[in-house]
């Protein structure tokens, strides 16, 4: 959808998007004399201050060979190539709202309209950066930006979506470089929203079968390898965390295993273990019924991981994956686990349940167990693990739990990279203590106090000394509504993370 030329001006789009910083705000000539009074205005009614995620509209009435032109604010220096991609998710966004199908991105003086040369806005500050990052930046937020969820709803509009987006500079570097990091950052984005349409997916149309279907459909896609294992295969196999949460359900639970082999040797290889509960009721501890349908999202990390092997299946890069989705539903029932229940999972560790919501952490366990016993050397896992995130971070940054600082040091880096927000949460001995058990190796809930920590560390237990990242998504998988570049519902949160992680 999204394409660069160095050469030529787009005509044919129906708006263009301008980058403007605060500095360049302070210029007198921009675009075209009668579009820069109205400009001119917006910033001295304090209506347009080139702030980031900071976009106004304005028609061009024929004054440049466009309809609209849609103004992005960067802010100050030093700028940030986020700035680019929020600009354009802000963008496509507005572009939606004005029912448009082209858009033109200018990173260079727009085209000469009744005599007249437009001013080189944003180019000033773009073409000082790192071409192949700000490309990718730009197409990234397109993608992004024009996500919608899907609607089940017997009358549907039928809204104009985006078919072609130019981004017009003059300086971009080779042709063959702009097509790769167009495609990585198309990439990106299109895996987020694989995500986001997966988790926002009900949880009568996304049951733990429909799930393995979907693994197997981007296996099929792209040549992975791709297993299912079913309720019996799960009984035999040893995996009784995974067999006790999803027992209570007429959906029975399933393994899924994806693995990517893209080094010569099965060597190095990365374990990614993904939560896939497709609902989750509580079971036996039932929650509170406001709010549980955002229960739908509970498969949020087993989404992120599915839309992460669509991208790396496109991209193709030297690395092995292989990747472990534990699915289930966790329902009520008169054969559900119950609290006091004492579980043996794969690992042979005994697991006290004390309470049925919590889990995904048990199911988890399985999942990493069987990475380890596939080769995974490494492991990650992707989880909406906690409501007890939410007190510690809000719904703005993603917990991390890690025995190795090393690996999280690396994976921190690419989150900041790809513009997500991860911070760690501290490890000690004391709060692998409060998981100890009086009858058995592990218990699965241990209270309120630092309930985020330890269930990252009860899923840690099992990763066997292998370094290990829990990423805890409770808080950034959802949301409840818009807020600032994320749409209302899912977010596909950690899978530009994961993918940095990945491709760098």
């Amino acid at each position: 959808m999204v394409q660069a030329d160095t050469v030529l001006a787009f005509q044919g789009s129906q708006a263009a998007v301008v980058y403007i910083s605060k500095e360049e705000l302070e210029h007198d000539a921009w675009i075209h004399p009668q579009l820069d009074v109205a400009i001119q205005r917006l910033k001295d009614n304090k209506l347009f201050k080139a702030e980031p995620h900071e976009v106004k509209v304005l028609p061009t009435l024929g004054l440049i060979p466009y309809d609209y032109l849609i103004l992005a604010g960067i802010g100050g220096h030093p700028y940030h190539e986020d700035a680019f991609r929020d600009g354009a998710v802000f963008a496509a966004k507005e572009a939606f709202k004005l029912q448009i199908e082209t858009l033109t991105v200018s990173l260079s003086p727009l085209p000469e309209s009744n005599g007249v040369q437009g001013a080189a806005t944003g180019a000033s500050t773009a073409l000082v950066m790192d071409h192949g990052i700000l490309l990718r930046k730009i197409a990234e937020g397109i993608t992004l930006g024009s996500y919608r969820m899907r609607t089940y709803a017997m009358l549907k509009s039928e809204d104009v979506r985006l078919t072609q987006v130019n981004i017009l500079a003059k300086q971009l570097p080779a042709q063959e470089i702009s097509a790769r990091e167009l495609l990585i950052g198309n990439v990106y984005g299109e895996a987020t929203n694989v995500a986001r349409d997966l988790t926002n997916m009900p949880g009568n149309l996304l049951t733990p079968q429909g799930m393995a279907e979907e693994a197997v459909r981007i296996a099929s896609k792209h040549g992975m390898f791709c297993e299912v294992h079913d309720e019996v295969e799960i009984e035999r196999l040893g995996m009784g965390g995974l067999a006790a949460v999803g027992k209570g359900s007429a959906n029975p639970p399933r393994m899924i295993v994806m693995k990517y082999q893209g080094a010569d040797e099965w060597t190095d290889v990365l374990g990614l273990v993904g939560k896939g509960i497709t609902f989750d009721t509580g079971g036996i501890s039932l929650k509170k019924g406001e709010g549980m349908e955002e229960m739908i999202s509970d498969m949020g990390g087993a989404a992120t991981l599915l839309g992460v092997m669509d991208a790396v299946g496109r991209l193709k890069p030297k690395v092995n994956l292989i990747t472990v989705i534990p699915a289930a539903e966790n329902m009520p029932a008169g054969n559900a686990f119950k609290p006091g229940d004492v579980i043996t999972s794969m690992s042979g560790r005994t697991i006290e349940v004390l309470n049925t919501d919590a889990e995904g952490r048990i199911v988890l366990a399985d999942g990493m167990t069987y990475a380890r016993q596939l080769g995974a050397e490494k492991l990650i896992d992707v989880a909406t693990l906690t409501g007890a995130i939410l007190i510690n971070f809000g719904d703005v940054a993603t917990g991390a739990v890690t025995n190795d600082e090393t690996f999280l040091h690396e994976l921190q880096a690419a989150s900041k990279r790809a513009g997500e927000k991860v911070w760690p949460l501290p490890s000690y001995p004391e709060y692998w203590d409060m998981l100890k058990s009086d009858v058995a190796d592990i218990k699965n809930a241990q209270g309120r106090w630092a309930a985020a920590i330890t269930a990252g560390l009860f899923i840690g237990t099992f990763a066997e000394g292998a370094p290990w990242i829990h990423l805890d998504t409770g808080g950034t998988a959802w949301l409840w509504s818009d807020k600032g570049t994320e749409p209302k519902g899912a977010t596909g949160s950690m899978v530009r993370t994961v993918l940095e992680l990945i491709l760098t």
